[in-house]
């Protein structure tokens, strides 16, 4: 771990991006020992990165017994595609009302980019370049903030599509990023939101494979844990 920077923000991004990815899988205990050892700091930023990583939901604290990272909620993660879409799709609205040129060149190189993945790339290489894709439509409609905001909330998302990184079809997602891409091209607002919500459905369309599959990763209750 670097030490020109501050070790506790290090920390936390790199055990946040494990549990994210699922390098560390839901219901796994973790010991704040074993991290300050594993990575040679001592035990207070590791303390400090557990009260942060409870706060996001990815682990919970439970007396006497250990920290644990949350299985994942899938009520939460429903309820997080329902925000998301509802804010996704005013983003591709306003991107087909305003979108020039430069815009539509931009969006044409992220395609591309996307089709020129190789296949046997890993899936979070995919999940990279879509993840630019959605940030890219934020900035074109003068939101990219929103793209920020948006983070926290795709948190127990993006776990499920870490899981099933393998499964998904990329063609598909790439066929429905560019059905977005030649709606705002053809300034058909209508068009590019009901192509957003299809694509953003994708989810709960895979949700109840992805569970049957790991269901030891996952809970039916409300809030992660």
């Amino acid at each position: 771990m670097e030490q020109s920077a501050a070790v506790g923000p290090q920390l936390h991004r790199l055990l946040r991006d494990q549990i994210i990815h699922g390098d560390i899988v839901p219901g796994a205990r973790i010991s704040e020992t074993e991290i300050a050892t594993a990575y040679a700091v001592s035990r207070q930023p590791v303390r400090e990165t557990f009260i942060k990583l409870a706060e996001e939901g990815l682990v919970e604290v439970r007396p006497q017994r250990g920290t644990f990272i949350t299985l994942i909620s899938v009520p939460a993660v429903l309820t997080a595609r329902f925000i998301r879409e509802a804010i996704e799709a005013d983003i591709v609205r306003r991107a087909a009302e305003v979108a020039d040129a430069a815009a539509l060149k931009a969006l044409d190189m992220c395609l591309a980019e996307q089709r020129g993945l190789d296949p046997a790339a890993p899936g979070e290489e995919f999940m990279r370049v879509d993840e630019e894709f959605h940030r890219l439509l934020a900035e074109l409609a003068g939101h990219a903030p929103v793209a920020d905001h948006l983070e926290d909330l795709k948190i127990h998302i993006n776990r499920v599509r870490h899981i099933s990184a393998r499964q998904f079809s990329r063609q598909r997602l790439i066929g429905q990023h560019a059905e977005v891409v030649e709606a705002i091209r053809r300034r058909d607002p209508d068009r590019a939101v009901e192509a957003m919500r299809i694509h953003l459905q994708e989810i709960v369309i895979d949700l109840p494979g992805i569970v049957e599959a790991q269901p030891d990763f996952f809970t039916r209750s409300g809030a992660p844990g």
